[in-house]
């Protein structure tokens, strides 16, 4: 099975007229707002404030759609569960995207009850301290808080998948790589879609023009802001720079003309190096987080479908709990594939 997992993918498929249509009213107004108010703290918080009148509007789901909040600890969370018929024995972990300064479990609904139907089980999205107000530490805290705290209430490793989208993917990598060097147990795969993974100083310019929803230069800013003071070479700061040995399958999901379309790469590339196999997915002409957009745009629905079978194969690779020691995870094989699939 490892050649169903270590794999780059790039769906050939004709371009909805949904998907056309939204790039365009992205470029007409997210882009430019962002690129005017993301200049400043006094921008980011008015931005942010705009931003979270919309959590206030209900975000619908489906009947069999359930969700339970839960305050644990420093932040609180919530259990998203896409029918009833899920194996309540495992869990996936899911941290939200949002720049690190807004968003929450509520607006990333839309990804997170397709995941629970995709990996059937139910979905823990944990609300981790975010800036201006607190620091990327404070949010890796949480995040590994929210782990272990799944470990405390029983969860086997074995059971627990991580996945985030950009900020939140930048979370769920820096969370892999501070357990491994914890020597904790690791979960048995990860999923990143978009992930932010490059917080250093090197100016942005792939897809500079391209990207129909993030300028370049206002994510540049935001990675100086969150990181002064801070070594931006850290692999715990910039995934990028990480070494991945001992990790588990990785699925990252990024779409053709985004701006962090090469941090999923090369993450990617620097896992695979490390012996780590890993599903590449890029999209042709999805906006940064597409998966968001499932509610409106078809290629959206169907990545679900994608990540779906990427678990399977994960589950059909992993050996037979009473072969090997529970906990005991080295490095995979390396390995590189190339594949296309049409959505």
């Amino acid at each position: 099975m490892q050649q169903e997992i270590d794999v780059d993918i790039r769906p050939v498929y004709p371009i909805s007229w949904r998907a056309s249509a939204l790039n365009g009213l992205l470029r007409g107004t997210t882009k430019p707002i962002s690129a005017l108010l993301l200049r400043h703290d006094v921008g980011m918080t008015l931005l942010s404030r705009l931003l979270a009148l919309g959590e206030r509007i209900p975000i619908p789901a489906p009947s069999h759609v359930s969700i339970v909040k839960e305050d644990a600890g420093r932040c609180s969370s919530e259990w998203v569960r896409a029918g009833d018929d899920l194996d309540e024995s495992k869990v996936l972990l899911y941290f939200h995207g949002g720049a690190y300064f807004f968003c929450s479990p509520a607006t990333h609904r839309p990804i997170t009850w397709r995941l629970s139907a995709a990996a059937r089980r139910p979905v823990l999205a944990v609300d981790y301290r975010q800036g201006p107000v607190h620091s990327l530490s404070e949010s890796l805290a949480d995040a590994l808080d929210a782990y272990l705290g799944l470990l405390d209430r029983g969860y086997a490793p074995s059971d627990i998948l991580l996945a985030g989208d950009s900020a939140g993917g930048h979370l769920t990598l820096a969370t892999l790589l501070s357990l491994r060097d914890r020597g904790l147990p690791l979960p048995s795969a990860a999923i990143c879609l978009s992930p932010w993974a490059d917080l250093s100083d090197v100016r942005r310019s792939v897809n500079r023009w391209l990207d129909p929803m993030l300028p370049a230069s206002r994510v540049d800013w935001l990675a100086r802001r969150w990181t002064s003071g801070l070594d931006c070479r850290d692999p715990l700061v910039s995934p990028v720079f990480g070494d991945y040995t001992g990790l588990p399958p990785l699925m990252v999901v990024t779409g053709s003309t985004e701006v962090l379309r090469d941090e999923g790469r090369r993450v990617a590339l620097r896992a695979r190096d490390a012996g780590v196999k890993v599903t590449y997915e890029e999209w042709n002409r999805m906006p940064h987080v597409f998966a968001i957009l499932a509610d409106v745009v078809p290629e959206a629905r169907l990545v679900f479908g994608h990540i779906q079978r990427f678990l399977d194969a994960v589950a059909a690779s992993e050996p037979d709990p009473g072969s090997v020691p529970a906990g005991d995870r080295g490095p995979a094989p390396a390995g590189q594939g190339s594949d296309s699939a049409a959505a």
